[in-house]
């Protein structure tokens, strides 16, 4: 059976690529806080096949699987386009009008009984709210919940308001389908964070190549590579080999395995925004680390309650094994060998 990233689908991608390029620039994320749903842009997005992907042709889609999925939203989660697309994404083919971008829809998992605040993100933009629990899927019209916004979110590309109740609305699906858009939810959330770990990855390698101190670059500096090696090979790990990273090298590999579940991309992404933060910190100016906060904010809001929900496997003792032993499994090498690939 063949993993590889095929030629379609990398053409996939890279017009996701140039898409997100000549509409959303990085130097665009600030103007877009005040009103981080743009229903033109989220029109757009719909027109690319973003949420048709995964339906069949027979039903007006494209008839592409996960793989296609996963590939696709690495590449927007590398360019943080805003908005509730795992969501939209999920249901595109069991409500009307949202596989065309006329509908926005965002959700809430309580699959898991809990007693934690309801907090609803894009419901100012969004037109249905979509809650999985244990017994179904049922959506409510976003005009029937009394919310108050949160003055300061994480993430002020992704607003967020506490719902006080939910209405009972209306069931579309049963505890079979709740868990299967659930687990579906999660492998493209864990893209998403591949993407934004790559992308953070990227600019902290650009910035270290760049910047001089001492009449050197600072990606010279040995704390400098042990940052970058270590941001370099978890995200290797994360991607099972760089089947969400760009094309390895000419006669490198690329085994195409996803992350297995949102908390083992997110904490590798989270780590190596951090890190990118710290290099930056180390030997930059405050003003020049701006670029990075877009990513590390988004992560929070990934890794928290509202978005699609995580596997319940703990890989801890396995990350810390792997990070001991140094070994980058995905490129071959050791980690000294990859801190001199980085720099």
């Amino acid at each position: 059976m063949e993993f590889c990233v095929s030629e379609d689908q990398a053409a996939l991608r890279a017009g996701i690529a140039e898409f997100c390029e000549g509409r959303l620039p990085l130097s665009t994320l600030l103007e877009l806080c005040q009103a981080p749903l743009d229903r033109a842009l989220w029109s757009e997005i719909a027109e690319l096949g973003v949420f048709s992907l995964r339906i069949p042709e027979a039903k007006g889609g494209l008839g592409l699987g996960m793989a296609e999925g996963v590939l696709v939203f690495a590449e927007l989660g590398s360019r943080l386009v805003p908005g509730p697309l795992v969501w939209s994404s999920l249901v595109a083919s069991l409500l009307p009008g949202v596989e065309a971008g006329t509908h926005v829809v965002t959700g809430l998992d309580r699959i898991r009984a809990s007693s934690d605040p309801i907090l609803v993100e894009h419901l100012d933009g969004s037109d249905i709210l979509v809650v999985l629990e244990a017994g179904g899927v049922r959506t409510i019209a976003t005009s029937d919940l009394k919310a108050t916004p949160i003055e300061t979110p994480l993430d002020p590309l992704t607003p967020l308001h506490l719902v006080d109740s939910l209405p009972t609305g209306e069931k579309i699906g049963d505890g079979v389908m709740s868990r299967k858009l659930r687990a579906e939810g999660a492998l493209l959330t864990a893209a998403l964070q591949l993407g934004i770990a790559e992308a953070t990855l990227q600019h902290a390698s650009e910035y270290a190549l760049k910047r001089e101190q001492f009449n050197r670059p600072i990606g010279s500096f040995q704390a400098i590579k042990h940052f970058l090696a270590d941001m370099l090979t978890r995200r290797e790990q994360a991607s099972g080999g760089g089947g969400c990273a760009p094309p390895p090298p000419p006669g490198g590999g690329g085994v195409f395995a996803p992350a297995r579940h949102r908390g083992w991309s997110g904490g590798r992404r989270a780590r190596a925004s951090r890190r990118r933060r710290e290099a930056d910190c180390r030997r930059g100016r405050p003003q020049e680390r701006a670029p990075m906060h877009p990513d590390l904010r988004r992560n929070g809001v990934r890794m928290g309650s509202g978005s699609p929900p995580v596997s319940e496997t703990r890989t801890r003792p396995r990350e810390r094994l792997w990070h001991h032993g140094r070994v980058c499994r995905s490129r071959g090498g050791t980690a000294r060998e990859s801190r001199g690939a980085v720099t």
